[in-house]
């Protein structure tokens, strides 16, 4: 379409194209017929109509006076005729800027497929649909036809170019960001890159607070054949799984029990003098290690070592058994450390017991990553931590182990979690942090990889957020979050504009492999979250629910007059509903309301009777 045309100054990476024929889509890709330099394929950051309500000379600071000059030289008339105006910026910067009045013209899908397609479908995870890219569909090969659903108001079928993310990038790549807002379509993007690690047989890891990771088929996606339960595993933290108290050393123990709150240097002291009193490196299991410190703490109790030898002397048995150990403790550790410590010790080990996190083992988590499973860790955020922390460190070093010492096989897995910005936050401490910084910087060369999404990319660890090379980014609406994403992506002025707007599933996916931004959206899900259900229509349901269970006990009664009813609360009182006399008439009069009794006014008070 010669129509199109470059404007005004250029540069070697942005200019601006015109035309009065063809308005122009944010984020197409068109290609500009530059004399000197060939075919080069850009990309449009904004787009702007004018026409005589809004002539191009007011409100210069959109348009420069350059691009004016530039309509009027090859022959529109700018303040009578429609104009379309896009800015753009080109894929690949060029030598040269680009020559003004370039011709500009629509590509094909072979002149464009290499900026937006880096892998083929064995080696890459299937997304979504790269928007704006529905021209050149149907030059596409078949293969890349007809693979997905999208969900626009309704659900259609594929008409743009495939948003693929090869997953063997991973290895110079390793580490993804999911940011977004609240509704922006995070949750759902993170459960498709899921269902794709799934189709792989990728070992991974998912830690869920949301208790949402469920991956039943989605009924409502015409793509969904796959049945995905062979491919997961599912374990409730305390129930399922746990820390087997024997594999823990000392440093494990401190980075569990700070889940709380940080560790004193007592507390840390301490914990080494305990694990030192075993004689090795790991205690026994958790009964023997809380008996050492309740013998620790009643071992405080005395004010010498004479005093217990004369609790030894007066007593028999086990208690002399027990006054034994307690003077043998109080020798070695009288000295090396104080009651008040060791009772935040007792207090943090017995709430972590309580919590069942030590009644189970991971040897069934171990054996879902072997299988090429995905294993989803349920919990609370503070569970997650404390048991999350422990699981990266162990599976982390066995498979650093495994490559480093030729030790026994460990597979590669990836981590993946919401809620990010809990587990590794920005100057707080948590058990979690210290690990998943380390995979951050150095899991790469151990096959070991992150992905990590959160609403507020601002209280991640700046570290972490730096190690994310690909970013995927949803709708952010605070102004400190929008920052730091342009601060760690490539993402334009023009986009960061955007972000506030963006549609939920509608994402700038920032791939580090590319080194370009990608304007993408979400296909539809073929998996879907447990059906949780909209609390007012929960607020509906159960005040329906009380309303019939109610009318059920009153219907033999009636009609009932006000003065009966001391003899009807009675026999609701029977039926477990235990009311008085002010509620029962505003529960009586709110069914009148809602046209199930009649009220009628008697010489015995207010009668109600069934509606006829």
């Amino acid at each position: 379409m010669d129509d199109m045309k470059v404007l005004g100054l250029t540069s070697s990476s942005e200019f601006f194209i015109g035309s009065k024929e063809r308005n122009f889509r944010i984020n197409e890709y068109l290609v500009v017929e530059d004399k000197r330099q060939g075919d080069l394929v850009f990309e449009v950051m904004e787009a702007n109509t004018y026409n005589r309500y809004l002539p191009l000379n007011i409100g210069g600071d959109l348009v420069d006076s350059s691009v004016i000059e530039s309509l009027q030289a090859i022959g529109y008339i700018v303040d009578e005729e429609t104009v379309y105006i896009g800015k753009c910026r080109l894929l690949n910067e060029a030598a040269y800027p680009i020559e003004t009045g370039s011709v500009v013209r629509e590509p094909s899908f072979d002149e464009i497929k290499s900026f937006l397609i880096n892998g083929n479908l064995d080696s890459s995870l299937l997304l979504g649909a790269i928007k704006n890219t529905d021209k050149v569909f149907s030059q596409m090969d078949r293969d890349l036809q007809g693979l997905y659903h999208t969900y626009n108001e309704e659900i259609e079928k594929q008409k743009d170019v495939p948003f693929l993310f090869n997953i063997n990038e991973m290895n110079q790549y390793p580490h993804i960001g999911v940011f977004g807002g609240s509704g922006s379509g995070k949750s759902y993007g993170l459960r498709v890159f899921i269902e794709e690690l799934m189709k792989k047989n990728i070992p991974t890891i998912i830690f869920d607070p949301h208790y949402e990771m469920d991956f039943q088929i989605n009924t409502n996606n015409p793509s969904a054949q796959r049945d995905y339960s062979p491919s997961y595993k599912s374990f409730l933290i305390g129930q399922d799984v746990g820390i087997d108290f024997k594999d823990l050393r000392a440093a494990d123990l401190k980075r569990l029990l700070s889940a709380t709150s940080q560790l004193s240097e007592p507390m840390e002291s301490t914990i080494d003098l305990l694990f030192g009193h075993f004689g090795r490196a790991r205690a026994t299991d958790v009964n023997t290690f809380e008996l050492l410190i309740d013998d620790l703490i009643e071992m405080k109790k005395f004010q010498s070592a004479k005093e217990i030898q004369s609790a030894i002397n007066n007593s028999t048995g086990e208690t002399q058994e027990k006054y034994s150990r307690l003077l043998e403790l109080y020798v070695k550790y009288d000295k090396k450390t104080n009651e008040s410590t060791l009772r935040g010790l007792a207090w943090r080990i017995r709430s972590l017991v309580h919590d069942g996190v030590f009644t189970q083992d991971s040897t069934q988590v171990a054996q879902a990553l072997f299988a090429g499973k995905t294993a989803v860790i349920q919990g609370s955020t503070r569970l997650l931590q404390v048991y999350g922390s422990y699981l990266m460190s162990k599976f982390y070093n066995q498979r650093r182990f495994h490559k480093d010492k030729g030790g026994d096989y460990f597979p590669p897995f990836v981590i993946v979690t919401d809620e990010a910005h809990e587990f590794a936050p920005k100057g707080l401490p948590k058990p979690s942090k210290s690990i998943i910084k380390e995979i951050a910087q150095e899991g790469r060369k151990y096959g070991v990889f992150l992905v990590l999404a959160t609403q507020r990319p601002t209280l991640l660890d700046e570290t972490v957020t730096a190690q994310l090379n690909s970013k995927f980014i949803f709708r952010t609406v605070r102004a400190t979050d929008i920052q730091t994403i342009r601060e760690e992506t490539d993402i334009s002025s023009e986009e960061a504009k955007r972000l506030p707007y963006l549609k939920t599933g509608d994402l700038f996916a920032s791939i580090a492999s590319m080194g370009r931004t990608i304007f993408s959206r979400v296909r539809l899900a073929e998996t879907t979250k447990p059906n949780v259900e909209n609390p007012f229509d929960e607020l509906k349901k159960m005040a329906q629910e009380a309303d019939d269970r109610f009318y059920k006990l009153i219907e033999p009664e009636l009609p009932i007059s006000s003065s009966e009813f001391l003899g009807l609360l009675g026999i609701l009182e029977k039926a477990d509903l235990k009311i008085n006399a002010s509620v029962l008439e505003d529960k009586l009069n709110d069914l009148v309301n809602k046209g199930k009794l009649e009220k009628e006014a008697g010489i015995f008070g207010d009668q109600y009777k069934k509606k006829n």
